[in-house]
């Protein structure tokens, strides 16, 4: 497998510790350089986020981390700042490198964690565990990491912030929260995963020295505004059609916003042509709202989609490029058997989102069988609802549940949320580099259903349009937020009006 050209690598902690056997089995580079030039960097970001005169308090634990914790506590005593560290272990069981830098260490010797030393501190360094970390911590680290969080100072974490899964974002018990994270060679899949990502802070790569031609991560990788170079522009010898065609099969009898959010958004992406397919009781109210797109009435039951609307939407689908199913269907069976049955029936790349989603709970593995490519959009109760489990059981383990959710069903997967995550089936993982609160009104869900309809409908794959889409999502989010004066004050309709500024390049 390997990572496409629009993400920026994330290494896993197996990918990391390969790199670093790499360059010092093979290239001849010595550990302790490598050591020393993170502590380093690590130092120059405790100068930049240190407030006030207090002293800097470094808590350093047994392993490497330790070690690039002493490196920097010796570092900043040559530059002039006081510097006190703290153990968390027996320091005297250190071996190698990290050993090297205890002897090196100028001043007084480290003494034991205690709670009430952090009071006062200009910043504190956390140096307690590192990358290879999995599980809770134990005593005394998790009451240092506690202690920690409840200090007040600025925060510089050492590589990965003492608590947080580097290869999945997982915190089991509390971890610290970092103000800055100053990651060596390359960034971390945990510290862009939730809720590993609210504990990182600030994000800075250190570049510790490794040669070039190291092995490359290929698990997962950030999405690049590279991307959103991916989609084509509308062609000067072109039509509407030519330029994208979108079906919307959404919608029910007082459910009409979401199917005119998601028409509205793929128009304002570049979709040339787009189609809404609603129940016939509910085509007067979109025809009023949408006046670029067309409408389609079809069967319906007192206001709600019928499985004989399938046949309709399998028709008006034969000239689409994508097919936008679910938002505002309704939970009702006759919305599941008309989800089903456009699942059977349509052979063009499919958007399956809300509504849609809830169709197929517990059922996935049967999206296997559909005749085209498939997108999913849930957010975690959804993605919940599809794996049969509780929606904090997910937001727990969220790259295992996306992952896990592609493989079973065959489809590529977007788990909503600030990182949020696109997994294909066989992978890899691409990743939101972030995105705002402005996104966490009603409505957005739909607008980035319709985005991926659009970019689908250009040709592109499935794990680059849904990549982009999400992309431009959150650029729009962030610019309809400075446009209105604030995220607080955002609707979804300005997040539309937004989506040319958030795939401008």
């Amino acid at each position: 497998m390997t990572l496409p050209d629009w993400t920026d690598p994330l290494y896993e902690a197996g990918e990391m510790r390969a790199v670093d056997a790499w360059a010092i089995d093979e290239q001849g580079v010595s550990s302790l350089d490598l050591m020393e030039r993170a502590g380093e960097g690590l130092a120059r970001l405790t100068a930049e986020v240190a407030i006030g005169s207090g002293p800097v308090r470094v808590v350093v634990g047994k392993g490497n981390n330790g070690g690039d914790g002493l490196v920097v506590a010796r570092l900043l005593r040559q530059d002039g700042y006081e510097v006190e560290v703290m153990a968390t272990g027996d320091l005297s069981e250190l071996s190698g490198d990290p050993a090297a830098n205890l002897e090196r260490l100028p001043g007084p010797p480290p003494g034991p964690f205690e709670p009430d030393r952090l009071a006062g501190a200009s910043a504190i360094v956390d140096a307690m565990l590192g990358t290879g970390f999995e599980g809770e911590p134990r005593d005394p680290v998790a009451g240092a990491i506690a202690a920690i969080n409840d200090a007040g100072a600025p925060v510089v974490a050492c590589d990965v912030p003492s608590g947080v899964n580097a290869s999945t974002g997982e915190v089991v018990g509390d971890a610290v929260r970092a103000t800055v994270t100053g990651t060596f060679h390359g960034s971390k899949i945990g510290l862009h995963v939730a809720p590993g990502a609210f504990h990182s802070g600030d994000v800075r790569v250190v570049p510790i020295g490794v040669p070039r031609g190291f092995p490359s991560p290929d698990v997962a990788g950030l999405i690049a505004e590279r991307a959103l170079a991916l989609v084509p522009p509308r062609p000067r010898e072109g039509s509407k059609f030519k330029s994208g065609v979108v079906v919307v099969a959404a919608g029910s009898r007082g459910l009409t916003g979401a199917p005119t959010m998601v028409a509205l958004a793929a128009q304002r992406t570049g979709a040339g042509y787009v189609q809404c397919a609603v129940p016939a009781s509910a085509e007067q109210a979109l025809e009023l709202r949408l006046l670029e797109a067309m409408t389609r009435g079809l069967p319906e039951d007192e206001g709600a989609h019928t499985q004989q609307g399938a046949d309709v939407v399998a028709e008006m689908a034969e000239r689409a490029g994508a097919v936008v199913l679910g938002p505002g269907i309704g939970k009702g069976e006759g919305a599941k058997a008309f989800a089903h049955a456009v699942a059977r029936a349509v052979d063009k790349p499919l958007v399956i989102d809300a509504d849609g989603l809830n169709a197929f709970a517990g059922s996935i593995e049967t999206l296997r069988e559909r005749p085209g490519p498939t997108v999913l959009t849930p957010h975690a109760g959804e993605l919940g609802r599809l794996l049969e489990r509780e929606s904090s059981e997910v937001e727990d383990h969220r790259l295992a549940a996306a992952r896990e959710a592609a493989a079973r069903s065959g489809c590529v997967v977007l788990l909503k949320g600030d990182d949020t995550i696109v997994a294909a089936p066989e992978g890899p993982e691409v990743i939101s580099p972030g995105a705002t609160p402005a996104l966490a009104t009603a409505g957005t869900g739909d607008v980035l259903a319709g985005i991926i309809g659009a970019l689908l409908s250009k040709g592109l794959d499935p794990l680059e349009g849904t990549a982009a889409a999400v992309l431009a999502h959150a650029r729009a989010g962030f610019a309809a937020a400075e446009r209105v004066g604030g995220a607080d004050h955002v609707v979804a309709g300005d997040v539309i009006d937004s989506i040319p500024a958030g795939m401008r390049i």
